[in-house]
């Protein structure tokens, strides 16, 4: 969020000035430093400047951009985005067998729970699912009990106890990965969205509003892009097409399901123009490499390990910058900017080179930078 609109002065010094200015023109006596009129004109002061924080803050909570919690819900009114995202839980895939071929369907009822091995979280199918008559087992989807990211990530097979048992049960797994949780929108999401939401009152496709409501599927969202494409090989955009790329706050490309979320939320009747052919696309993948020595001073304040931990730190920093927006470029100049910032003296630096990644702007697919092997050699202590 941004920084706070100074409504009213803080400044403590001024105001001392100026009150200690009024009383001696009240009473024609010269305050002096250490007597007690100053005194209790410095808890005045001191009272009077507390209030005027709490006024500018009271005032700033009526600007979206600087409102936080409730003050910001109440300010949604305002916007198409009215209300506040809330938490959303993880799904994935479950199958479901049974001991034998039956001959009628048996029936796994929706809201039938299942957990991990270590009953981390409990899960509950979403519908009624039937295992057909001369079939051994039935998928359907569940749906993690505990909203948030929390139920992410849970990998085929990892979810596999069954809690609510039902006739001729054998076994159970989620036979795809678990994904689509998402946490609360923080102030600063809502904001974001808020603002994106303008355009969503045009119905005619912009692409504000393509990525307005491609982020509205998960705050765990960091970048969209939409485009019209190039055909690559002829040169000529693809008119009433529209391709959507979106990347994770991890950095990471959209998974299946939040593909299949964003393609569902901006192919809605009253989102997508009757006109336009909406696909949700991987953006390209760029890997880079990392390769440098750093020389510490011999005079340095810090440690050789507390410097070694800073400047493995701030490799860790670029990596999650650079991965933070589609189309960044690849950039050596913010590497170097964060590692002189641990103490060190000074870098060789053999990779990454800067790259320029496409940012959707030619129309084409935008890129997303990747880090594959990193490699950081202490070369020792130098001297000045």
């Amino acid at each position: 969020m941004s920084s706070d609109y100074q409504f009213v002065s803080t400044d403590a010094e001024t105001l001392v000035a100026s009150l200690i200015s009024v009383y001696e023109g009240i009473t024609g006596k010269t305050v002096q430093p250490a007597s007690p009129d100053r005194l209790f004109i410095l808890w005045v002061a001191d009272v009077l400047v507390q209030i005027r924080a709490q006024n500018n803050d009271a005032a700033n909570q009526n600007i979206p951009s600087r409102a936080r919690g409730e003050n910001l819900d109440a300010l949604g009114e305002l916007f198409y985005e009215k209300t506040r995202p809330a938490a959303t839980a993880a799904t994935c895939t479950m199958r479901f067998h049974i001991s034998a071929v039956q001959t009628s369907s048996v029936l796994v009822p929706a809201g039938t729970r299942v957990t991990d091995a270590s009953s981390t979280l409990f899960w509950e199918t979403a519908s009624d699912v039937y295992v057909p008559i001369g079939e051994t087992y039935a998928d359907v989807t569940v749906l993690c009990q505990t909203a948030g990211n929390s139920g992410n990530g849970y990998a085929a097979g990892q979810i596999n106890t069954l809690v609510d048992l039902f006739a001729y049960y054998d076994s159970c797994e989620n036979i795809t990965a678990s994904d689509g949780g998402a946490d609360e929108a923080s102030d600063a999401e809502y904001y974001q969205l808020m603002r994106a939401s303008e355009d969503a009152y045009s119905t005619a496709g912009p692409l504000g509003g393509y990525v307005y409501w491609a982020k509205s599927v998960s705050t765990d969202i960091a970048d969209v892009i939409a485009l019209m494409p190039k055909d690559p090989d002829s040169d000529k955009l693809l008119g009433g097409h529209v391709y959507i790329y979106a990347l994770m706050n991890d950095g990471t490309i959209a998974s299946t399901t939040i593909k299949e979320l964003i393609l569902e939320a901006c192919s809605a009747e009253d989102v997508r123009p009757l006109t336009d052919l909406v696909s949700v696309e991987d953006p390209g993948v760029v890997d880079y490499n990392i390769t440098f020595t750093y020389y510490i001073p011999n005079d340095a304040t810090l440690s050789a390990t507390e410097i070694e931990q800073a400047v493995s730190d701030a490799v860790d920093s670029f990596v999650k910058w650079q991965s933070g927006k589609l189309g960044r470029d690849i950039n050596p100049s913010k590497l170097y900017s964060l590692l002189m910032e641990t103490g060190i003296k000074r870098i060789e630096l053999t990779e990454p080179l800067f790259t320029t990644l496409g940012d959707g702007r030619d129309n084409l697919a935008p890129d997303i930078a990747r880090a594959a092997t990193i490699s950081v050699t202490n070369g020792g202590y130098e001297n000045e």
